[in-house]
C-alpha cells in the first residue's frame, strides 16, 4: 500500500489517519508542496492520496501556485478509482476538483463541534464508522458548493457541508478527524495567538472541553480514519483483479 501525502503548510500532522497507515503498513511519500516539493504528475505508483489543511484558500493560487496542478491531481486519483481523502484545505481542493464551488470567509467553526450524518452518510462504508452522530475539531472559515455527483454524508448547523464522498473513494472531510487530542495540544502551544484571535477564553476552557469531547472525537476519529484505509485495501484488490483478467 503506497501513498502520496500532500502538505500544505508547516505543522500539518496526520494525526490518527497516520496511526491507522502505519497498522495497515502502508508506505508514505510525503510531499511539502507549500515549501516546493514537486508533484507527481499523474497518480502512479500510488494507491491512495492525502491531502490535509492549510492557512491558505483554495483558491490561493496566486501565493501558492502549486493549486492548480493539486486540484488536477486529486481529480486524476479520483478517475482512476484510487482512494483520496481530503481534510479542512483539502476537502476545499476536492470539491473545486469535481466542479464545486469555494466561498471564502462565509463559514468560521472552531474547536469541538458535533456532526451528524445524513442517510447517506449513515449508508457509508467510512462514515458510518464513527456513528450518526460525534464530536470534531474543526478550524476553518472557508467552506464549499456540492460538487456534481458528490453526495453529502455529514452535516452540522453552522456548516452544511461537513463531508461529501465522489465516487468509490474519494471522500472530502471539513472537519479535522484525524485531529486527536495529542495533536490539538501541539496547536495550542503552536498556535497561542492565532487560537487567542479566534477566541480569547478558548484556552483556558480548553482543558474542561477536551474532558467533555476529547475521548469521544479520539475514538471517532480513528474510526473514520481506520474506515477510510480500508478503502485503499478495496481500491488494490479492484486493480489486481482487472489486471488478472486481463
Amino acid at each position: 500500500m503506497h501513498v502520496l501525502v500532500i502538505e500544505n503548510m508547516p505543522h500539518s500532522d496526520l494525526g490518527l489517519v497516520g496511526i491507522a497507515l502505519t497498522e495497515a503498513g502502508a508506505r508514505l511519500d510525503v510531499l511539502k508542496a507549500y515549501a516546493g516539493d514537486p508533484l507527481p504528475m499523474g497518480p502512479e505508483p500510488y494507491d491512495a492520496m492525502v491531502v490535509l489543511g492549510g492557512e491558505q484558500s483554495a483558491l490561493d493560487d496566486d501565493l501558492h501556485p502549486y493549486l492548480p496542478a493539486l486540484v488536477r491531481l486529486m481529480r486524476r486519483f479520483t478517475e482512476t478509482d484510487r482512494s483520496v481523502l481530503g481534510i479542512c484545505l483539502g476537502s476545499q481542493l476536492l470539491a473545486r476538483a469535481h466542479g464545486g464551488d469555494n466561498r471564502l470567509g462565509v463559514a468560521p467553526e472552531f474547536g469541538w463541534q458535533e456532526v451528524s450524518l445524513t442517510v447517506a452518510g449513515q449508508a457509508d462504508p467510512v462514515l458510518s464508522a464513527a456513528g450518526a452522530h460525534f464530536p470534531a475539531f474543526e478550524w476553518h472559515s472557508d467552506t464549499f458548493t456540492l460538487p456534481p455527483m458528490a453526495e453529502v454524508l455529514a452535516w452540522n448547523d453552522a456548516v452544511p457541508l461537513q463531508a461529501f464522498r465522489i465516487g468509490r473513494a474519494s471522500y472530502g472531510m471539513q472537519f479535522h478527524f484525524e485531529a486527536g487530542t495529542a495533536v490539538i495540544a501541539r496547536w495550542k502551544e503552536i498556535y497561542r495567538d492565532q487560537i487567542d484571535r479566534i477566541d480569547a477564553g478558548w484556552l483556558s476552557r480548553s482543558a474542561a472541553l477536551e474532558a467533555q469531547h476529547g475521548a469521544a472525537s479520539d475514538a471517532a476519529g480513528l474510526a473514520l480514519a481506520r474506515a477510510w484505509v480500508r478503502t485503499i485495501a478495496v481500491s488494490q484488490a479492484v486493480t489486481i483483479a482487472t489486471v488478472d483478467a486481463a
